[in-house]
């Protein structure tokens, strides 16, 4: 009995990679076996890229918290602290987006912890 191979799953599932490699530099693009080489470190660099831009995210609303804190005197540690404090369930992200487009608002919470 001869072997069976199913060449149509194989074809597609070389299809799959190829396709998701479209765009790649050289060999890469074109060569099956390096092709998913490189998608599997492109997966690894996708997965540690979406870790890392939520880190950056709070880095830069503290920044903005910091920097419309300090026009009001009062420094971004013991701001933090009042909050906790005062029982404001506003997180950083909030208060930073109230610094920069609501400043009215975030002076009126500033005032109230201090």
């Amino acid at each position: 009995m001869p072997r069976s191979v199913n060449s149509v799953a194989s074809r597609a599932r070389r299809k799959k990679v190829l396709k998701r490699v479209k765009g790649f530099w050289g060999i890469r693009k074109s060569t099956i076996s390096t092709a998913k080489y490189a998608l599997d470190r492109a997966y690894q660099h996708a997965y540690v890229g979406r870790k890392l831009k939520k880190r950056n995210y709070r880095s830069l609303w503290i920044t903005r918290i910091n920097a419309a804190v300090r026009e009001e005197g009062m420094t971004y540690k013991s701001f933090i602290h009042k909050i906790q404090q005062a029982n404001i369930g506003l997180n950083r992200k909030t208060l930073a987006d109230l610094a920069g487009n609501h400043p009215e608002t975030f002076r009126e919470i500033v005032k109230q912890v201090a």
